[in-house]
């Protein structure tokens, strides 16, 4: 059992004076695997005041109550929905079901953040979008990833340019198991990577086309070994491997530019963040062709250095850029928007995979157009 809620407000001094911020109000739909986790951090946010717990399964939902406070326990969307007491959701429920909890809440007036991936098929994710726009509200993804430490300095040095044009992208997040009921690896473990190489780059993840290879060698009837491949701007291209049956555990993500190159091993708490100035410079740069082919190729080897992170819990942050979206009246860093990107590029890989590897079209929605940060 934890402590007391917190106080409806908070106050910090301002010039002098005091500001009032009122804390915006949250109810977390889903009970189960990922509900704790979102529940644990909306309760102990300043930003928020975790008003209720809403799953079908009443006795689980009571057991999360307890656990975070004792807040109010809810068995029907429509009764947390009715509330006047809850400003916003935050959905942690099987994708299938995203959808409909979505336009649900945003139809009562609520904001709305949803776990990967934002929907089970790219159009029900563009609905929730547009539903989310014309009703003036915040749709936002709960990435995660892209709210650790790591991530967010992932993309500061993308975006100083420490690194360079960005050359190549490899990708790996495997582990044993869990082998889910209701998809196949690519649609549980890799909306994580995209989802960080669509937060990094500039201007987001926009390929053109994708490439998928599947394995099944356990006759689960469904991929539990997979790879992408997804050319990207500039003629680079990123790799995804993601894979349920590794007896080792890897998270790891490796970034190539033309200046430098960054490893990231999550699973290293020591040193998660390492950038070489390392390389390979190629000659004559202005020569093509033939000419090129005989140009002198020259190894860079320098330093070696690892950034300083703060100790800071993703969700923490996720929660806090929710709360800034919803006063500010502006989009989240992880916005509806970026979870379609991601739900477009899963679309095209499981097209691929039906043809047997084939290079796939990622659909290129309008709503993605020129809404990228």
């Amino acid at each position: 059992m934890t402590g007391p809620p917190p106080e409806r407000h908070r106050t910090r001094n301002v010039s002098g004076g005091t500001e009032v911020t009122e804390q915006l109000r949250i109810g977390v739909v889903g009970a189960g695997y990922w509900g704790p986790n979102l529940a644990r951090n909306f309760r102990s946010s300043p930003d928020w005041d975790l008003v209720a717990i809403c799953d079908l399964d009443g006795e689980r939902a009571q057991r999360l109550a307890d656990q975070v406070g004792g807040v109010r326990v809810v068995t029907d969307l429509d009764e947390l929905l009715r509330s006047d007491d809850i400003d916003a959701i935050a959905v942690a429920t099987p994708a299938r079901t995203h959808h409909g909890i979505a336009l649900a809440a945003l139809a009562a007036g609520k904001h709305v953040m949803v776990e990967k991936p934002l929907a089970d098929t790219g159009g029900r994710g563009r609905a929730m979008v547009e539903t989310a726009a014309a009703s003036g509200l915040v749709l936002m993804a709960d990435h995660t990833y892209c709210y650790t430490p790591a991530v967010l300095k992932i993309r500061e040095l993308i975006e100083e340019g420490a690194l360079g044009d960005i050359l190549f992208i490899d990708s790996v997040r495997i582990n044993l198991g869990l082998i889910q009921p209701d998809v196949d690896v690519f649609w549980d473990l890799a909306p994580h990577d995209l989802s960080i190489i669509d937060f990094i780059l500039p201007g987001g993840l926009h390929p053109t086309t994708v490439s998928a290879h599947g394995a099944d060698p356990l006759g689960a009837g469904k991929a539990c070994v997979g790879y992408l491949v997804l050319p990207l701007a500039n003629g680079a291209i990123a790799h995804v491997h993601v894979n349920w049956l590794s007896p080792t555990k890897i998270r790891q993500m490796v970034i190539g530019g033309t200046k430098r190159t960054l490893v990231w091993d999550d699973l290293n708490p020591q040193q998660r963040l390492s950038v070489y100035d390392r390389g390979v410079d190629l000659g004559l740069q202005a020569l093509d062709g033939a000419e090129r082919k005989a140009a002198t190729v020259s190894y860079r080897l320098g330093d070696t250095w690892s950034p300083a992170l703060p100790e800071k819990e993703a969700l923490g942050s996720m929660a806090s850029e929710f709360a800034a979206s919803i006063r500010e009246s502006r989009p989240p860093r992880t916005d509806g928007r970026a979870g379609l990107r991601v739900l477009s590029v899963l679309e095209a890989a499981t097209r691929s995979l039906g043809g047997f590897g084939a290079v796939t079209p990622v659909e290129a929605d309008r709503v993605l157009i020129g809404e990228t940060r």
